[in-house]
């Protein structure tokens, strides 16, 4: 049980964190050329506006006409052809730009540096059992840290595979090889997010613009109406140049008044699009160019990459042409946002009512296949910030899943977790402190006693994110992680809910009996529980009954895993249940200061130091003495 610091990827990896800085000093220096470069090109600009504009007026002063003429002619293409490359380079520098920051996020990632790692809320299900107990969620959590997906639909598949645990095997095992196949392209995760971002930095809604694309504005009177307007249109213009050529007279008002009629009629049917196309053209010009850079790649060496986009590659019309046809149609429909443009457009023909029958047309041809389309690029995405997450840390190894046929085989010990040299992802490399832990049958349960702030509630904490890394389909902060398919129960932060009316410790007890309930599923793979503190809402004599009921319960049910307890009366469990083993953490005392070395040990803790902490603060308490007690 004691820790093996060798072989745990306690620190980053050098080479990669090297590298990445190396990378970003590189791109600093082509940044800075960059930036030098288009300085030089706003001065020739301006040598060229200047040299034409008094090239051409003092010779047309002197009489000379035709050089003058020939010197603006030469000075203004001259202009154009510069402006031509200065905005090249500028789009570049822009890109440039949005790829270094990327970069820096990397490196913050690598070094937990939680201020500059965007942060993105991501709802946890109402209820959940341990999303917020080993902090998958919230600041500063895993969510935090490996979220780097693009699109609100990758996010949320993301979080799902961190929530919805355990998956089946089969699901499992095809999510691991996609994640592995994306490690080592780098190049094809930042393009996904350069092109994802080329404009801002809100995320792909995938739901609203699935839902944009498949809700057709339709009535039995379109067409018509459609018709009739473009018919008045032409009348009108056709009597206003017989009238200006022949003088007939001003008959084309007649026209013009039935035609602004029957657009003021209709004007509130593309009422909807017009909300949508505000706001979504621009999102679907930057899914255009996601799709269209999958579907431009080669996929020879990626199989999996390949299977997975086979949608976008199989289609009679492009996915990102049909896209950016929408986006464009959306953004001519957009320009009712300027009323005066609006209803100056629309003065010369039926505007509005013609891009939305091209929309319509463009919803016919792609509200079938767009599901799919969404549907690969939120398995993508999330795949792709799990697959950044491993290349980041190459140390972190990958989890080994057994199989429920090959775990029969181990001598029939059943579902198995044995993590070696396990540590926290959360905690910076410097400070974190790796251990190892194995179940190999179920009821198996290790009681873990220990001084406060000694790290029972962390290894707690660790055992689980880990696991959910693994069944997510990531690599694990460890030395080596193998382990069966497990249910997750856990009871390490229990609040009181005034809006359910519950106090603490009955909060605690309904955590606790879900957690017992779920353990006599004898069906189900077996779950892991992590409890802190049993009943540490109650007094001593209850918490000690309670706490011996519970953990006799555990431990013949369909699970493994670990209790935490101040209570060491509760080590003589252990010569009771043949499945309990006791262990601990403990401080040592140096220089009037307590000590924690964070190491899981054999046995029942052989010190308490809950005096020495109120001592040491300086509370009104009997000074402990300094030899260890029970």
């Amino acid at each position: 049980m004691k820790p093996d610091t060798e072989l745990t990827p306690s620190r980053r990896s050098p080479a990669r964190e090297h590298s990445l800085v190396r990378m970003l000093r590189r791109v600093a220096q082509l940044e800075t050329n960059a930036r030098r470069a288009s300085a030089r090109f706003t001065t020739w600009r301006l040598a060229i506006f200047a040299v034409g504009l008094f090239g051409s007026i003092i010779p047309h002063k002197l009489g000379w006409t035709l050089l003058g003429n020939a010197t603006l002619a030469f000075s203004f293409m001259l202009f154009l052809i510069v402006a031509w490359h200065h905005n090249r380079l500028e789009d570049r520098l822009h890109r440039l730009r949005r790829w270094q920051g990327i970069k820096q996020v990397h490196l913050a990632r690598m070094r937990l540096g939680w201020a500059d790692i965007p942060f993105r809320p991501v709802p946890v299900p109402e209820r959940h059992g341990y999303a917020t107990d080993l902090d998958l969620a919230g600041p500063h959590s895993l969510l935090h840290l490996i979220n780097n997906t693009v699109s609100s639909q990758g996010q949320e598949r993301l979080a799902s595979w961190l929530f919805d645990q355990p998956p089946e095997p089969a699901q499992w095992a095809v999510r691991q090889a996609l994640i592995r196949e994306l490690t080592p392209l780098s190049l094809l995760r930042d393009r996904l997010s350069l092109e994802a971002q080329a404009v801002e930095d809100a995320d792909i809604d995938g739901r609203r613009l699935l839902a944009v694309l498949q809700k057709r504005v339709d009535s039995p009177s379109f067409m018509p109406m459609l018709l009739t307007e473009t018919f008045l249109a032409l009348a009108t213009a056709g009597l206003m140049l017989t009238d200006l050529v022949y003088g007939i007279g001003n008959y084309w008002m007649l026209s013009f008044g039935l035609y602004a009629f029957l657009f003021l009629s209709v004007r509130s049917r593309s009422e909807e699009i017009f909300d949508h196309a505000q706001s979504l053209h621009r999102q679907l010009e930057r899914l255009s160019a996601v799709i269209g850079y999958l579907e431009r790649r080669s996929y020879r060496a990626a199989p999996r990459l390949a299977e997975l986009c086979r949608p976008l590659l199989q289609q009679d019309t492009s996915p990102s042409t049909s896209l950016k046809q929408a986006a464009s149609v959306m953004n001519r429909l957009s320009v009712r946002a300027h009323p005066l443009v609006h209803y100056l457009i629309n003065a010369f023909g039926p505007w509005d009512l013609y891009h939305t029958y091209r929309l319509q047309h463009l919803q016919d041809r792609i509200a079938a296949v767009a599901p799919q389309w969404f549907e690969l690029l939120a398995e993508l995405d999330a795949a792709a910030s799990l697959a950044t997450f491993a290349y980041l840390h190459p140390d972190y190894p990958w989890p080994s899943l057994q199989q429920p046929d090959d775990a029969a085989h181990l001598n029939g010990a059943g579902p198995i977790l044995d993590a070696q040299g396990l540590a926290h992802p959360l905690i910076p490399a410097k400070a974190r402190v790796a251990n190892h832990i194995v179940f190999q049958e179920r009821g198996r349960m290790f009681l873990v006693t220990g001084s406060n702030m000694s790290g029972k509630s962390t290894f707690l904490r660790t055992i689980g994110i880990n696991t959910c890394l693994a069944q997510a389909g990531g690599p694990v902060c460890a030395a080596s992680f193998r382990w069966s398919l497990v249910r997750i129960g856990s009871c390490i932060r229990v609040d009181d809910s005034l809006d359910g009316g519950l106090s603490f410790f009955y909060a605690e007890v309904k955590r606790l009996k879900k957690i017992l309930d779920s353990t006599r599923d004898m069906n189900r793979p077996p779950v892991l529980w992590l409890i802190d503190e049993v009943f540490k809402g109650t007094n001593n004599r209850e918490r000690l009954i309670g706490g011996r009921a519970i953990i006799a319960a555990l431990a013949g049910g369909n699970g493994f895993g670990l209790v935490t307890t101040h209570d060491l009366e509760l080590a003589d469990l252990e010569r009771q249940l043949p499945t309990v083993t006791n262990v601990h953490f403990q401080e040592t005392v140096a220089e009037g200061a307590l000590h924690f070395d964070y190491r899981l040990k054999p046995g029942p803790c052989p010190t308490t130091n809950a005096l020495r902490i109120m001592a040491l603060e300086g509370l009104p308490v009997e000074s402990p003495p300094s030899t260890t007690s029970r």
